[in-house]
């Protein structure tokens, strides 16, 4: 039994590592992902900017109005359609701008609170890789570390009741 024991705490120590190791990749993944659909985004807005600002002093906002106020139902889905570009490139520009703020907030989001259909995506064509810089070393053996221990801990407790009755 303590072999098993022994080499099942390896498994999950490597197991643990791993998995740590992938997680700064998925991480780095999503926020280039979340980056360029970003800047696709402004592209896509920059011409409704240019009228904007020949227009209406820049506002997006009064262009947009200006679209749907009109009687022609064309302008009117007109400026439904800018206005979903606009709060497109909006919730991207913000989450960008919380991803950059520091290490734990791009962690945060990419796995707590991301951009739905940019995590699904990074998910979809996530890349294993192991990216060997310091923090995801860290992490990895961390992870390792946890998840080893979490193991030993379950072990331990399933075994508990087998060796009350042995002394018994």
């Amino acid at each position: 039994m303590a072999i098993f024991t022994s080499y099942l705490r390896i498994i999950l120590l490597i197991s643990g590592v791993l998995a740590g190791i992938q997680l700064p990749g998925f991480v780095d993944q999503y926020g280039k992902s979340l980056q360029a659909h970003m800047i696709e985004s402004e592209r896509s807005l920059n011409e409704f900017r240019d009228e904007a600002e020949k227009f209406f002093d820049g506002s997006i906002e009064e262009l947009i109005a200006h679209y749907q106020a009109s009687d022609d139902r064309v302008f009117q889905e007109g400026g439904q359609s800018i206005s979903a570009i606009y709060q497109r490139n909006q919730l991207l520009e913000q989450a960008f701008r919380s991803f950059s703020q520091n290490a734990w907030s791009a962690y945060q989001q990419a796995f707590f609170t991301p951009v739905e259909d940019i995590q699904r995506e990074v998910r979809s064509s996530f890349s294993y890789t192991v990216k060997l810089n310091p923090g995801a070393i860290l992490f990895g053996l961390v992870s390792g570390l946890l998840l080893a221990v979490f193991g030993e801990l379950i072990v331990r407790l399933l075994a508990r009741p087998f060796r009350q009755s042995q002394h018994n």
